[in-house]
């Protein structure tokens, strides 16, 4: 693998993995049209540790505090911290049984051209309604237990391609009456501790041969447009909707079926 493909493909994940349009679809179908081998397992591990990366550096502000609360001396605010610990250790089960029991499935459905195309419209379509249907809110710094749990419950069908982690966690955080920007923090926070545990669990299957130079490129581009891609959707959030992602999907959807349809 080329510097430059490592950087396209680091950039690829970094955008699409907090984007509501769908990582793994982009990162299959990319490679496919370019005519790319297969980057190798090294490499899909790598680029979760550059997401992980951007979401730490996105939200460490919100870690840190969280931290110091839980060990502080203020009884109201280390209870508060505890009470959001154990919200996000509660939703991340579901996401996270589902991918060890999985993992396999989701590699065949991965190469479903046409699962992933419906995917892709289907759940941009629900993104787009729910939003639409929902009335706005104010923001809040952290939801309720059955939010949050209905939402790690949402992050367990991200699993299937064409899906989108981001996009189906934010619906799940409208549909319960979310602001858009606060559905969406939950959805990074939220992200974390599963990505976290993903790239450890990867870990395992690193292996000797691995060019650094690929590795480092496609760890420091995906941080790097991760970070820009979690900034600028909470900034656009703010003021606008989720149409556009949801004409992007259906575009994407058409061109996968064309693809599908020249095999």
């Amino acid at each position: 693998m080329s510097p430059w493909q490592a950087a396209l493909l680091g950039a690829i994940q970094g955008f699409t993995e907090f984007l509501p349009i769908s990582s793994s679809a982009h990162l299959y179908i990319v490679p496919t049209l370019l005519h790319w081998p297969y980057a190798g397992v090294a490499f899909d591990v790598a680029l979760h540790w550059g997401t992980l990366l951007a979401l730490l550096a996105a939200f460490w502000r919100d870690w840190w505090s969280l931290g110091r609360a839980a060990l502080g001396s203020d009884p109201v605010e280390r209870s508060h911290a505890w009470r959001t610990w154990l919200k996000l250790s509660v939703a991340s089960i579901p996401a996270a049984v589902t991918g060890l029991l999985l993992e396999g499935p989701a590699e065949v459905m991965l190469r479903s051209l046409p699962l992933q195309a419906a995917m892709l419209f289907v759940f941009g379509f629900a993104l787009w309604a729910v939003d639409r249907l929902r009335a706005m809110s104010e923001d809040v710094a952290m939801p309720g237990f059955g939010t949050a749990l209905l939402v790690g419950c949402a992050q367990a069908l991200a699993l299937v391609p064409g899906v989108s982690r981001s996009g189906i966690t934010i619906t799940a955080g409208r549909a319960m009456g979310l602001s858009r920007t606060s559905a969406a923090r939950f959805s990074f926070l939220l992200a974390t501790p599963i990505t976290l545990g993903a790239g450890v669990l990867e870990l395992r299957k690193l292996g000797h041969g691995v060019a650094p130079l690929p590795l480092l490129i496609g760890v420091a581009t995906a941080a790097a447009t991760g970070f820009l891609a979690i900034r600028g959707l909470i900034r656009w959030l703010g003021r606008s909707g989720f149409g556009v992602f949801f004409a992007y999907r259906a575009a994407f959807a058409a061109l996968i079926l064309l693809l599908a349809a020249h095999r």
